[in-house]
């Protein structure tokens, strides 16, 4: 029997690095929202006895070995449950790759997910949690699919008072990421080059979010990613192209995670065609261009 379920994608609308842990990992504080861009993904039983799990995408440029997190997941899972049988995914790939929108942790989070359902919910929420964080930092925060501050190296998932899930959620952006990525390793990499000037203090960073969660309908969002810095100065293409947004329609696009990707905020009345030409004009047509939403 097949299962299916969404991975949506995620922005960081405050992402605030503040320093390196003693494990080696960096320490962050980050406000986090699902957006209605994401993956589907498909489980079912194996089509073929002894074959291992599978995977199938419809995107060539995706891994389909042993190396994407989806098959990381259920390895995962079958070391705690060895009675699992070999399965079958497809995934249906939305989120561009290298693009800082948590689209490889959301789709292992949801295999996650379809397996537990899969074998009658062996697991409970909090164990799957503890699962996911060890395929990756930001893992755990998909299977909340709703907004929630991040801390720690990432696996210490906080959800918001219902008042800030309110003053989130439906809210309209429009996402726009080049044909190129970025590399996250490379971007902390850089953040630790810089011998900590690039680091935001933890205690500004908080004061920044409880400035917004005092009253999140009417305070300004603390949208904030200090990584830009070491990214735009690499890639000049994407502080060029805010400053255009910002100074032409008002905007004020923030880089999400390590980027690529930027999004940026959309006022009720405005149309997006302008916009969208724009950043074709300053990016190629191959750059990819969407209007969503927060989950």
């Amino acid at each position: 029997m097949q299962r299916f379920a969404f991975a949506p994608a995620k922005i960081n609308l405050l992402l605030a690095i503040t320093g390196i842990r003693p494990d080696g990992f960096h320490s962050l504080t980050s406000l986090v929202a699902p957006i209605g861009l994401g993956d589907m993904l498909c489980l079912s039983p194996s089509r073929e006895i002894g074959a291992g799990d599978v995977l199938e995408c419809d995107s060539p440029s995706v891994p389909t070995d042993s190396s994407n997190l989806v098959l990381k997941a259920a390895a995962i899972f079958r070391k705690h449950f060895p009675a699992l049988p070999d399965v079958y995914f497809i995934l249906k790939k939305r989120v561009p790759h290298g693009a800082g929108l948590g689209g490889g942790s959301s789709d292992a989070a949801c295999a996650l997910r379809l397996l537990n359902e899969f074998t009658g919910y062996p697991f409970s929420n909090t164990q799957l949690a503890t699962l996911a964080a060890t395929l990756g930092s930001d893992c755990p925060l998909f299977l909340e699919n709703k907004p929630v501050v991040m801390r720690g190296r990432g696996e210490q998932i906080e959800p918001l008072p219902d008042e800030a899930v309110a003053a989130l959620t439906g809210r309209r952006l429009l996402l726009f990421k080049p044909i190129f990525g970025v590399s996250t390793a490379e971007a902390y990499a850089a953040m630790k080059a810089a011998g900590g000037a690039e680091y935001l203090a933890p205690a500004e960073a908080e004061a920044r979010l409880a400035a917004w969660l005092a009253a999140p309908r009417h305070n300004p969002l603390p949208l904030l990613n200090n990584m830009e810095g070491v990214v735009f100065r690499k890639h000049l293409a994407l502080p060029v192209l805010l400053e255009q947004l910002q100074a032409d329609f008002g905007l004020a696009p923030r880089m999400s995670g390590s980027g690529s990707a930027c999004f940026a905020f959309l006022p009720a009345d405005i149309e997006t065609a302008p916009i969208e030409a724009r950043i074709h004009e300053a990016w190629g047509e191959a750059a990819f261009v969407g209007e969503t939403t927060l989950l």
